[in-house]
């Protein structure tokens, strides 16, 4: 069965996580969590998307701040990615901005601020597609 990769950009965003990763346990869909910085680790995000690229069906990439996490992943893949926003300093609504102001070619589906839940029932709901 495809999986589920759930990247987050900073360990703190694991709270937010967690909303996803116990919706994806409930319908035991297979998931893997990541901590990879789009800005500190970007080699590392580049060779964990190629090596996940046959295993991997859908993207959850959780990220605040600048929140450039799922749009460096949008653009270099052509699996569906869905952004979530977490909140900070602006509560969360730079990081929501900055989701969904990706140019023409780069899609991320975004769900609502701090919204793991929301990530995790569209990614099943992008998995039934599959079948």
């Amino acid at each position: 069965m495809s999986k589920v990769a759930i990247i987050l950009g900073s360990n703190s965003d694991r709270p937010v996580a967690e909303k996803a990763v116990k919706i994806l346990e409930e319908h035991n869909v297979p998931y893997e969590l990541k901590v990879l910085s789009a800005h500190r680790e970007p080699d590392a995000l580049d060779r964990y998307l190629k090596e996940s690229s046959d295993s991997v069906a859908v993207i959850i990439a959780i990220a605040g701040l600048a929140a450039a996490l799922p749009g460096v992943i949008a653009s270099k893949t052509e699996k569906p990615v869905i952004g979530v926003p977490v909140s900070g300093k602006l509560l969360g609504m730079d990081a929501l901005l900055s989701m969904v102001q990706m140019p023409a070619g780069v899609p991320v589906g975004v769900v609502g601020i701090d919204n793991g839940a929301n990530a995790a029932l569209l990614a099943l709901r992008i998995l039934k597609l599959r079948k």
